[in-house]
């Protein structure tokens, strides 16, 4: 179960990065409260998360799946530049995810 609230904090982690873009410095009412709110249950899940994961893993999971969401969604969404280099270091982030999560805490 945590690491499912651990995959659904990343997704919102996702979710807020790609909103901060939609907030225009936060001079837009809605996007602004939709990006505040998915920061905050974000926050709420990873704290559930790690009451039974190791922190180490799960912020590093969580900022992984954060950070390579947002990246593909900034591809996707505001043309942003998918360079081989750029793709390369995208899939350094994953095998580090894939990594953490297969070593889990160590015991």
């Amino acid at each position: 179960m945590a690491w499912i609230l651990l995959f659904c904090a990343g997704l919102l982690e996702v979710a807020w990065a790609v909103g901060l873009k939609y907030t225009e410095g936060f001079t837009r009412l809605w996007p602004s409260v939709g990006t505040l709110a998915a920061m905050a249950a974000s926050l709420a899940l990873l704290g559930l998360a790690v009451r039974s994961l190791p922190l180490g893993t799960a912020y590093a999971i969580w900022t992984g799946i954060g950070a390579v969401g947002t990246v593909a969604l900034g591809i996707a969404l505001f043309g942003e530049a998918a360079t081989p280099a750029r793709l390369g270091c995208v899939a350094l982030i994953v095998a580090g995810i894939v990594g953490l999560k297969l070593v889990g805490d160590g015991h």
